[in-house]
């Protein structure tokens, strides 16, 4: 089900909580709101869509993949760069990492450890910021 996009900055503020087998639903609507909002946003946190769990996805490609509690391990090579969400208005300034090791789990809770580089792991540091309440 395609979701409203949440632009309360006190609710954007708070911490995600972790997701449970329970949250499956929460993917789906995920999914569903990210692709019907594809021409303005490559990535999407539950709390975007008003849900407090840490559950991401984002757009690699033609392919949308989801990311169940995931945790950034390792990253290197900072750099600046300007950044825009879907829930808030214009551009921000941000530090990120070119390169990331992520541990998470899949829409089935089967367990995975990979290294993304360049945007899409921009886009993964994004979402996870969104769990801690970071608003760039």
């Amino acid at each position: 089900m395609i979701r409203p996009i949440v632009k309360d900055i006190l609710f954007l503020k708070q911490k995600s909580e972790p997701a449970t087998k329970d949250d499956v639903a929460v993917i789906d609507d995920l999914v569903d709101t990210l692709r019907a909002n594809l021409e303005y946003c490559v990535g999407m946190a539950a709390n975007m869509i008003g849900v407090k769990k840490r559950i991401l996805v984002c757009s690699v490609g033609d392919i949308i993949v989801p990311m169940v509690n995931p945790i950034i391990l390792k990253k290197k090579d900072s750099y600046e760069a300007e950044e825009s969400c879907l829930s808030l208005t214009g551009f921000r300034k941000t530090m990120r990492y070119e390169t990331i090791d992520v541990e998470y789990f899949d829409r089935n809770f089967k367990k995975h450890k990979q290294t993304f580089t360049g945007f899409t792991a921009q886009i993964i540091q994004h979402e996870v910021d969104h769990f801690e309440g970071i608003i760039i």
